[in-house]
This record gives structure tokens, C-alpha cells and sequence, in this order.
């Protein structure tokens, strides 16, 4: 039978609508009827389940695969990335006919950090690979999705049901055949094998809704010879709700509205949870109902455009403008909404929030000053935020950060991070969607200024280095009229700079700036040494291999604001340019932590 192991579908809520855990069922020995898939074994099972049922009317019935795919359509996903293999060529060849366009990568992993990218955007993403070698391939990359709470369906191929019978060494196999669900029980929000007919469509329906409902990845593991096994009777989806304890939500409202009418220098500090469950709109309604400031952490950075008024910055412990610092830690109430407190998000642990002073809501956990709540989904509780009735007393909004002077180049002079990142700024638009992998482009992207939600992506908890290009993909398969900046040190580019090649296959307009200080600079700054020395690239020169794309070659400004002309006024094809930056030259931002660091130790 299909394997339960799920840590969330159809359980209550607990702790502020995360799951209960439940006991995973065992799976029906091999040898037992209910494995297998012909015909006629579903015929008669369908017949003792439900009473009657025929052949005829077994053949109406759709087959797994295709009620897989109906269910992928049904929660809108237009696209889904991968690499085929024996194992799920049937199945690849279902999503060629079906309305869902198939994205072929060159790297199962790169497959991932597409489909992380593409739900980010579009709200749900999808992986089709093979049995072990694409599926354990692709693990770093389900993880960050997982430690990111990007909801993307890992889709894999795998031995069928009969052939396992006599515990053959079939290729891919790792240990047992179990082996690579195991793995990804681990991170994955729920998971199944479809290898049982019978309830098939139930797990599918059953994994696809936790995989929306908690913003975590899900695996769905097919047989292949179970991919054509028509369904043994008409299934119809019925989804399972999940609702607040009205008694502790109008407690919980009740108290954050004591807390803020009280209040003085109150501040919203937003997270990434308010993107990934829709509630941008309902945090600035609250926000301006009661004219409180708005701070963002890294990762949800571009939850709220940075034009909005209420917007001061991003608060990122030492790390973040000294103003933003002061305003959020001399705050006496600090309204935290689907915030992670992460070390990356808190500036390496330099953040001090007096948790007596704060309102922290995510979908896992409520707690108002010391007081924990349980049973509250996060979106009634922002909802209801924007509802109270309580006064609460007007006071001045700190001073916004002083305009940037206009970049202005000097044509001889070399580049510099600080001077990088004020040019970029200054080309920002509302068709723009900046993607910035791990390293200082992430701690410098952080002084951009983001126009509107969901403009800005990176893994900057998980922190998985060579997630910048896929994931510009995975944004212009979602929505090719956003044009990806794309910011990536040398060293995480040498690891997914070939997915390049997918892009200019689709005729993708990225522009790609790989910041190239000769190694690992951020590393360097905490130790240095010739482990952090890399092989220096001609970076510029890969379109020549690839045999399209624009290449740039950057050492002074001048070049810079040449090239950049240039990639923004070719919007056919890929811009790559290679900066040239002095292996020891780091952010604003990496400087202010450095400083902040120095006075402690």
C-alpha cells in the first residue's frame, strides 16, 4: 500500500497551524496482494473495496500518471523542471502531452534551485527526475526549498512494484529500495510512494495539499510500472481544513492590542512567511491602519515594495544601516510577522531584540512577550491585527536614509563593491527582479532598493552557494517579462554557471554579474588562507562556448556603465559581465558587521 509519511496532512493545528506529527504506516509486505498493478489484480481489489465495479468502467477511469498531472494543473503549475531517465520516461512522456511544459536542465541539483525559484514567484514548483542518481542528486537543493519554506513537488521515477519481488540489483539502487525515500523524508513535509492502485489518488491529493497549505517541499515517489494503472474507481478531491481556536486567536488579538495601544516607538519587523502565505497585502494594511514603520530581514527582503513610506529598511543586526539598528532594537514594541530568527537574519547573532517587548507570529509558533499561543493560523492572526480597535498614539517616522548621490563614473578608476552595488541601484525597475546568490552579493544586495513584493530572491538562511542562475531560470519560466539581475560570486558561478546553456535555449534575457574577486571573499574575512583561492575564469568568454550571449569584460567604472548600457539595451539574449574586484575589496554592509565584531573580540 501507499506509504503514509507525512508530518502534516489532515492533522490539527498545533502550535499556530504547524502539524502533528504522525506515526508513518507500514508498508504491506512485498509479497502481498495489494502490490502489483495489472489490471485485473485492480479489477477485483476495486470490486472488494467498493462493491461493484467493472472493467469497462475501471478503463474511464484515469490512469496515476494522469491523474498526477491533473492534480499538478488543479493547483496551477504550468511548468516543471528536471532530467529524464528510464525510471520516469513514461511519465515524461504523460507531461508532453499534457498542458504542463517540461524545462530540461543540465544538473538535477540546478533542476531544483530552478523549481525554488519558479515557486517563489508563481506559488508552486515542480522536479521530475529519475530514480537515486537524479533524486539524491537534487537533496541540497530540496533542502534550502525546505529551510526556506518554498513549496516545490519532487517528482521521481523508480523501480516498479514486480520487479522488485526477488530484491534484484537494479541500477541506481543504493542500499534498499526504500533508501532514497528515507532520505527525503527527512526534508520534505510529507511524502509517498504510489504503489498501491487503490489509494493512489488519495496520497497524491494528500501530499499536494501539505505541500501548499505549509510552504514545504513534498516527494511523490512513481513505480514505473504503476505510471499507466487506471484508478479502480471515480475519485474526487476533497481537501481538509485546518482552522483557529477562536477563543486563544481573540486572546492572542486581545493582548497584542494592550501592547501596541501602550506602545510608544513600536516597529513591524516583516520575514519571508508573509510572501509565502500570501499576507503581504494584510501586513501593509495593518501597517498603515496605525502608521507603524516597516523593517524587513534579508530573506524577506521585496515582501513590501522599499518605496512604500513606511519603509525604513532592512534590520539585519550590525550589519544593517546604523539608523534602521536603532530604531528596531530601541523599539518597545517589536510586531515580528513571519520572521525566521536566523543567525544570517540576525547578523551573525549581533541583533539585540528584547523578547519581553515583542509580538512574534509565524506559522509554527505565536508568542506575545513571554506568553506562548497555540492553535492560531498566522493568517488570522495578521488578519486580525489590521481589525483591532485600539488607539494607539502618532508619533514621527524616523528619518529616511539620505538619497544615493547619482553614479557618476569615473571612466579610469577601478571598481569597487561599494561603487558596484550604487551603480545596480540606480537600474533598478519595476520589471526587474534581482536574484543574489550566497556571498557578499547577498550582504551588498541588501542595500538595494526593491520597487515592488517578490523582487528579490535568495537562499539566505540556507545559504546553498550556486543558487543565483538556476534560480533566474526557474523566475523566467514563472514570468518571462521580469528580467533577472543576477548577482553571483566567482565561486558559487563556477558550481551552476552551466545553466546558462538552458537559458539561452528558451531565449532568457538575465543579466548576470559575477562578482570576481579571485576566491572566496567572504571566507576570507573570517579566515583568510589558500583555501579560499579559486581558478580564475575568463568568465566574459563562456558565451563564446555556449555559442550565444553577451559577454563584458569589467576592471574600471568606465567599462561598467559602458556594459550595463549595453546588456540593458538587449533585451534577445543573456549579458554576462565578469567584474574584476580586489580579493580583500567587501560590502558596506560586511564592513559595518566587521566593525561591529571588532569591538567584542
Amino acid at each position: 500500500m501507499a506509504r503514509n509519511t507525512s508530518k502534516s496532512a489532515n492533522s490539527s493545528p498545533k502550535r499556530n497551524g504547524a502539524p502533528t506529527t504522525r506515526t508513518p504506516s507500514k508498508a504491506s509486505p512485498a509479497g502481498t496482494s495489494r502490490k502489483g498493478g495489472s489490471a485485473k489484480a485492480v479489477e477485483e481489489l476495486a470490486t472488494h473495496a467498493h462493491g461493484t465495479s467493472t472493467t469497462a468502467s475501471i478503463e474511464t477511469n484515469p490512469t496515476i500518471g494522469d491523474y498526477l498531472i491533473r492534480r499538478l494543473l488543479d493547483y496551477g503549475m504550468k511548468d516543471i523542471f528536471g532530467i529524464p531517465g528510464d525510471f520516469v520516461l513514461q511519465f515524461y512522456g504523460d507531461l508532453e502531452n499534457s498542458p504542463i511544459r517540461v524545462i530540461g536542465c543540465t544538473r538535477e541539483d540546478n533542476a531544483g534551485y530552478a523549481a525554488d525559484g519558479y515557486a517563489r514567484i508563481h506559488g508552486i514548483g515542480g522536479i521530475c527526475v529519475t530514480y537515486c542518481v537524479g533524486g539524491l542528486s537534487v537533496c541540497n537543493s530540496v533542502a534550502g526549498a525546505f529551510a526556506e519554506k518554498s513549496p516545490v513537488v519532487v517528482i521521481t521515477g523508480s523501480p516498479g512494484v514486480e520487479e522488485r519481488r526477488s530484491n534484484p540489483l537494479l541500477h541506481h539502487r543504493v542500499r534498499e529500495f526504500s533508501t532514497q525515500r528515507e532520505v527525503f523524508e527527512k526534508i520534505t513535509i510529507a511524502s509517498t510512494v504510489l504503489d498501491d492502485a487503490l489509494t493512489a489518488c488519495r496520497e497524491i491529493d494528500r501530499v499536494l495539499e501539505a505541500c501548499v497549505r505549509f510552504k514545504r517541499p513534498v516527494y511523490i515517489e512513481l513505480p514505473r510500472d504503476m505510471i499507466k494503472v487506471r484508478c479502480p474507481y471515480q475519485h474526487v478531491p476533497q481537501a481538509g481544513t485546518i482552522k483557529s481556536d477562536k477563543a486563544a486567536l481573540k486572546e492572542a488579538l486581545s493582548e497584542a492590542g494592550a501592547m501596541l495601544a501602550k506602545a510608544e516607538r513600536p516597529i513591524i519587523l516583516a520575514g519571508v512567511e508573509m510572501h509565502r502565505f500570501g499576507l503581504a497585502d494584510e501586513l501593509i494594511h495593518f501597517a498603515e491602519k496605525f502608521e507603524i514603520p516597516i523593517s524587513a530581514t534579508l530573506l524577506g527582503k521585496s515582501v513590501i515594495s522599499e518605496k512604500h513610506p513606511l519603509f525604513i529598511g532592512i534590520y539585519e543586526g550590525a550589519m544593517c544601516r546604523e539608523s534602521v539598528r536603532k530604531y528596531v532594537e530601541q523599539s518597545d514594541c517589536i510586531v515580528m510577522l513571519g520572521t525566521f530568527m536566523t543567525d544570517i537574519d540576525m547578523g551573525i547573532f549581533t541583533a539585540e531584540l528584547d523578547t519581553s517587548k515583542t509580538i512574534y507570529a509565524t506559522s509554527e509558533t505565536l508568542k506575545i512577550s513571554h506568553h506562548h499561543f497555540h492553535d492560531i493560523l498566522v493568517a488570522d492572526f495578521v488578519k486580525g491585527l489590521s481589525k483591532l480597535d485600539v488607539k494607539i498614539v502618532k508619533r514621527p517616522l524616523p528619518a529616511k536614509a539620505k538619497p544615493t548621490p547619482k553614479f557618476v563614473a569615473v571612466p579610469e578608476t577601478a571598481v569597487t563593491s561599494a561603487r558596484l552595488f550604487a551603480r545596480i541601484n540606480e537600474l533598478l525597475d519595476e520589471k526587474m527582479v534581482v536574484v543574489a546568490d550566497v556571498g557578499d552579493c547577498l550582504f551588498g544586495a541588501a542595500d538595494l532598493t526593491i520597487y515592488r513584493d517578490t523582487e528579490f530572491l535568495s537562499p539566505a538562511y540556507y545559504t546553498s552557494m550556486g543558487f543565483a542562475i538556476p534560480a533566474a531560470l526557474g523566475v523566467q519560466v514563472a514570468r518571462k517579462d521580469l528580467r533577472p539581475i543576477v548577482l553571483v560570486g566567482d565561486g558559487a558561478f563556477q558550481m551552476t554557471c552551466l545553466e546558462l546553456s538552458t537559458v539561452l535555449r528558451h531565449n532568457f534575457n538575465p543579466i548576470v554579474i559575477v562578482l570576481n574577486n579571485k576566491g572566496y571573499t567572504t571566507e576570507r574575512f573570517i579566515q583568510d588562507g589558500p583555501f579560499n583561492d579559486i581558478l580564475n575564469w575568463d568568465y566574459h568568454r563562456l558565451p563564446d562556448l555556449l555559442g550565444g550571449g553577451w559577454g563584458f569584460e569589467v576592471r574600471t567604472e568606465g567599462e561598467l556603465d559602458q556594459s550595463l548600457h549595453a546588456a540593458l539595451s538587449n533585451k534577445e539574449t543573456f549579458c554576462l559581465l565578469n567584474v574584476h574586484l580586489d580579493p580583500l575589496d567587501v560590502s558596506p554592509a560586511l564592513k559595518r558587521l566587521g566593525e561591529r565584531l571588532s569591538k567584542h573580540v
